[in-house]
């Protein structure tokens, strides 16, 4: 499983994703849209009725109507044209009763929440189920034999509305768990892969193909981080390695300042 953690291959019934002739209709305009905005096709996969991208983004219609919006020749370490809005200050996260009985997965949710409010950023998070959020996350989990692990992107000025942890990572340290749930979280946010043009970089080969996107014309470069990707340079990279710390490194921190800093 490891080195790469990758993305769920969703049911109807596990992420709500409608079904049916519908269904079909959204997912080839969400497909549509994001060739349009900029995105490889080669990046994009239809997974049991779930648009991903980078293997662990599920990209709603919404979401994918947003990035449209984009202006003309923007570039967006990376994130997508989405981003949570100036009305969302707290963010609770709140597992299912079955991802809070595996142990590394449920501490390693609370240290990747401790990451985000660590850095006293404008949004904080909170373990839910509690009060006063203007947001809301579920954390569930799957069982798919390929380790896969995604997040939905923000839509409609709010993050995304999931994390789906594949249980995998409770057989391994925790820090592993904190890593994978942090970088997730961080989809949640908006935030891309940071190797997201070359996935060999963190996966030590192509997992999948390298997207080829030269012009960085489907995400935007965050002033102020890094342009090239390095092994262990930010918990964004595509695939973890067990020697991760599961902590941000200064291109992340700089990256979510900039994103949701005061």
């Amino acid at each position: 499983m490891f080195k790469q953690v990758a993305v769920l291959a969703v049911t109807c019934s596990a992420l709500m994703v409608g079904c049916g002739s519908d269904a079909q209709t959204e997912q080839e305009e969400t497909t549509s849209n994001l060739i349009e905005a900029g995105f490889p096709a080669n990046d994009i996969q239809v997974v049991d009725g779930a648009v991903l991208v980078g293997r662990d983004g599920l990209v709603s219609l919404a979401a994918s109507r947003e990035m449209l919006q984009a202006p003309e020749g923007s570039h967006e370490q990376y994130r997508s044209v989405n981003i949570a809005g100036p009305g969302v200050t707290k963010i609770c996260v709140t597992p299912t009763v079955w991802f809070e009985g595996y142990p590394l997965m449920s501490q390693g949710l609370d240290l990747a929440l401790a990451n985000y409010n660590a850095l006293g950023l404008r949004i904080t998070f909170a373990r839910g189920p509690t009060t006063g959020c203007t947001a809301n996350i579920i954390a569930k989990h799957n069982m798919l034999s390929d380790g896969r692990s995604i997040a939905a992107f923000p839509a409609n000025g709010l993050p995304g509305w999931i994390v789906d942890i594949n249980i995998g990572v409770n057989a391994y340290p925790l820090n592993v768990s904190e890593q994978i749930i942090t970088h997730e979280l961080g989809h949640a946010l908006g935030l891309r892969h940071s190797d997201y043009y070359n996935t060999s970089i963190s996966c030590g080969r192509p997992y999948p193909d390298p997207e080829s996107d030269p012009e960085n014309v489907g995400a935007v470069h965050i002033p102020g981080t890094p342009t090239a990707a390095t092994p262990g340079g930010s918990v964004m990279n595509s695939c973890p390695s067990l020697s991760d710390s599961g902590n941000f490194t200064s291109g992340d921190i700089a990256a979510l300042t900039y994103l949701y800093g005061w």
